[in-house]
């Protein structure tokens, strides 16, 4: 029996470029990057130096203050380079692909505790893939989760399908569920799309759910499930981690192969492939990006929630999409955001574009200036959840704890503001004052 979970608020971008179906094309990549910036709530400590010889699993960076907590290397080979940036902060560290796989690690024992799986997850990397809240950051090791939540489909624009990622692999992914178990004294939750063909994983409570997008984000589905409290602490995570978790825990080794949709209105032949986690972007690119003379903006990741990237950058956790819009800053519309033209996307029935529900291509121009914050309603339509979105931006801004708090902020995470950054008239950056917001609270609180 599963839960059934209907909503209303959000929206369904529809966009040019849409990964084609069918079997990915395998991509071999001859460097892979780790980004620290990928994994809140981590002071990253290098665990190597330029020159080493690293085996795919072995940890390349560590947390400062929580040793144990390790980031693994994607591949076997060699660290080609340790990128520092402004005052010296840790960029990202590339490591030069050796075709040798490794050594895999230890196989957990069958039996094996929770003090055991939880050492298991911390030494192979596993655990920077999950997320905790409050704060959206990598879990607290000595906090236990009272419930964990997986998402098993992703919403966002032109996503690849998670349940194609996971396809045949029931065994890894009961097995995921039972470790877990092991680490929550509550309920394993696993949400996937009304309809979809993600089959039910033994131990685990299914949801069943149905809306636009934000409704894949795990934060929605805990906000509808079962709320997050002060003082309480619940762990997120998707599918496809769930599976790489039950694969470590039966083999001995962390799967570092990911299903990419490589999408975007500037692609010739919008594809999925399969490659390395953390993979470089170009090979990814090559002979698709179009030659049509416009600036290209490359985003590790969907065009909501996504990172721009040089086109020689890395794939950026959680390693299953790149999109390739245009840059607009080559173009130089007639009456520029008032246009009439119906090829332009808006929510706005101000706009013809509202009126066509063909696949848009929009550029990366935010079309407007920033102004003050504009109190119409519009965060509300788009985040389903039970919080005043707009009141919870301005107590974030205003640096009001006891406010953030009592509006909600230990639901949220940027990803759920995504959506109401797009249709916002004042053009506010909402991802980035939720993260600063949540990186304040968790200084002040800890």
């Amino acid at each position: 029996m599963s839960l059934n979970l209907s909503l209303n608020k959000g929206l369904d971008l529809c966009l040019q470029g849409a990964a084609k179906q069918g079997e990915p094309r395998l991509v071999t990549v001859d460097r892979v990057a780790v980004v620290p910036d990928d994994f809140p709530g981590l002071t990253p400590k290098l665990a190597v130096a330029e020159g080493d010889k690293v085996e795919a699993g072995q940890p390349l960076l560590t947390d400062k203050w929580h040793p144990e907590i390790k980031i693994a290397s994607p591949a076997s080979g060699t660290v080609k380079e340790i990128v520092r940036g402004a005052r010296r902060k840790l960029e990202r560290v590339v490591v030069e692909v050796d075709p040798y796989a490794g050594k895999p690690a230890a196989k957990v024992p069958a039996q094996a505790t929770a003090d055991d799986i939880k050492a298991a997850l911390l030494a192979s990397g596993l655990w920077a893939m999950m997320r905790q809240r409050p704060y959206d950051v990598v879990p607290d090791v000595e906090a236990a989760p009272r419930d964990i939540f997986i998402t098993g489909f992703d919403s966002a624009p032109l996503a690849p399908d998670l349940a194609q990622a996971v396809n045949g692999k029931e065994k890894e992914l009961a097995k995921g569920v039972e470790v877990l178990q092991k680490l929550t004294a509550g309920k394993v939750y696993i949400s996937r799309r009304d309809g979809e063909t993600l089959k039910d994983v033994p131990g685990a409570e299914m949801v069943d759910v149905k809306g636009p997008h934000p409704s894949g984000n795990v934060g929605v589905l805990m906000a509808n499930v079962k709320p997050v409290n002060k003082g309480e602490t619940v762990w997120g995570l998707d599918i496809v981690t769930l599976e790489r978790i039950g694969e470590y825990m039966l083999t001995g080794a962390v799967p570092m192969h990911t299903l990419v949709a490589i999408t975007g209105s500037e692609l010739s032949d919008p594809q999925l492939v399969t490659t390395l986690i953390g993979a470089d972007v170009a090979p990814l690119l090559k002979g698709l990006v179009k030659d049509d003379g416009r600036h290209h903006r490359v985003i590790a990741g969907n065009v909501l929630t996504g990172v721009k990237i040089p086109e020689d950058g890395y794939l950026r956790f959680p390693y299953r999409q790149v999109t390739v819009i245009p840059e607009g800053d080559d173009v130089a519309e007639f009456m520029g955001w008032a246009s009439l033209s119906p090829k332009a996307q808006s929510v706005s029935r101000s706009f013809l574009g509202h009126f066509f529900k063909r696949p848009a291509a929009p550029d990366a121009r935010i079309m407007g200036g920033r102004r003050a914050m504009i109190m119409s309603g519009e965060y509300d339509k788009m985040i389903p959840m039970d919080i005043m979105a707009e009141y919870l931006i301005k107590a974030i801004i205003a640096k009001d704890i006891d406010r953030m708090e009592a509006l909600g902020i230990y639901e949220v995470a940027p990803e759920d503001f995504a959506m109401a950054e797009y249709v916002d008239t004042s053009k506010l950056p909402l991802q980035q004052i939720v993260r600063d917001g949540l990186n304040y609270l968790k200084k002040e609180l800890s």
